[in-house]
């Protein structure tokens, strides 16, 4: 395996990690964006992370991150980084892009302390829900999984796998159509659509579709959602070969996959508001902050700042730190003008350097 050559930014973040933890770095080339945006790295929240998929912060600032290939969800210390092993999430099946994918805790955690997951298991892609006691001895610490539901088509690849809830209450869930292109558009399939279900995995009321959780349909690969300001939703999705693509969703819309890719301008179809080549981008997680979408790339190996207004994008979209810290999984909202963002060099695809996988502090402003 090839090993990248250690960036001065990613020195300098080393050095954070050995104890200097209140120095500002500054932003490596090509990391300001014209008018109004910055982003610059704070800080090294954790390194040395295997497979780091989803991320999700607890109250108090605490993370939760999940291993994709084992399976295991690790706590990291909000203040000092000291981490705790959760415990392994039952039933998953690693195998290409697929195992512990997406993570979400409930909106009611202080009182209920439940933890939702979204993994690949033998048979197909599933939605589970565990209690998380804390208290209880390390790696014991995961209930027996609630599973809330089953049947979203699995695959070496397009296995979708980004969990989060909505400002509705309600749990949001991107999937992907698992390399069966005609899943898409088959309302009959979870596969290539947006899922919104309420806390228990029941079809959401006001759903689009009656008894159904299917949200939006004709989707690749859905693997960022992320509300603005006004609580409207964003979602990022892999193309095919030429066109990468943010939408803005809209309950019942079609995005056109198979039949569009990127901005088709066809009738029926709901064309991205936003579009990249596939070596730019290749998009995973998303985040809002700072009147921006921020999409982590993957084959890109950037971090895009995309400014949004209402219902359009309001500005050309910037790439940050491009090539700086290889592929980038996840991007997370942290509190006022700050991000969290996630590597992905241990994926298989990518060429790790010592301290990989890492999640770094961004400040935006």
């Amino acid at each position: 395996m090839r090993v990248r050559t250690v960036p001065a930014a990613v020195a300098a973040v080393l050095l954070l990690a050995a104890g200097c933890s209140s120095t500002t770095l500054p932003a490596p080339g090509g990391s300001t964006a014209t008018g109004p945006g910055t982003v610059r790295v704070t800080g090294q929240v954790a390194d040395g992370l295997d497979t780091p998929w989803g991320i999700a912060v607890l109250p108090g600032g605490d993370l939760l991150v999940g291993s994709r290939d084992t399976g295991r969800i690790t706590r990291i210390a909000a203040d000092g980084g000291a981490r705790t092993d959760v415990g392994e999430v039952p039933g998953v099946a690693a195998a290409g892009e697929g195992g512990l994918l997406g993570l979400a805790v409930s909106p009611h955690y202080a009182t209920d302390h439940q933890v939702y997951a979204y993994f690949t298991a033998a048979d197909d892609n599933r939605i589970v829900r565990l209690g998380y006691d804390p208290q209880q001895p390390p790696g014991q610490q995961l209930g027996a999984p609630a599973v809330l539901l089953t049947g979203i088509p699995k695959g070496s690849n397009h296995d979708g796998g980004r969990i989060a809830f909505g400002p509705d209450g309600m749990l949001y869930a991107g999937t992907g159509e698992a390399g069966r292109t005609e899943l898409a558009q088959d309302l009959s399939s979870l596969g290539g659509k947006i899922l919104r279900m309420t806390p228990d995995g029941a079809p959401a009321p006001g759903n689009p579709f009656p008894g159904s959780v299917v949200y939006t349909l004709g989707h690749r690969n859905v693997q960022g959602l992320a509300w603005d300001a006004q609580g409207r939703l964003w979602a990022s999705e892999f193309g095919q070969n030429t066109w990468d693509e943010l939408n803005l969703i809209t309950p019942g819309a079609n995005y056109g996959w198979p039949v569009v890719e990127g901005q088709g301008h066809r009738a029926g179809y709901t064309d991205p508001l936003a579009q990249w080549h596939t070596d730019q981008a290749s998009p995973s997680g998303i985040a809002y902050a700072d009147g921006a979408i921020w999409m982590a790339a993957l084959h890109g190996m950037r971090l895009w700042r995309i400014p949004v207004e209402g219902d359009h994008v309001s500005g050309t979209p910037q790439d940050h730190f491009t090539g700086r810290y290889g592929r980038l999984r996840t991007v997370v909202a942290d509190g006022p003008g700050t991000l969290l963002l996630a590597t992905s060099n241990t994926d298989g695809r990518g060429q790790p350097i010592a301290g990989d996988d890492r999640i770094l502090r961004l400040a935006v402003g």
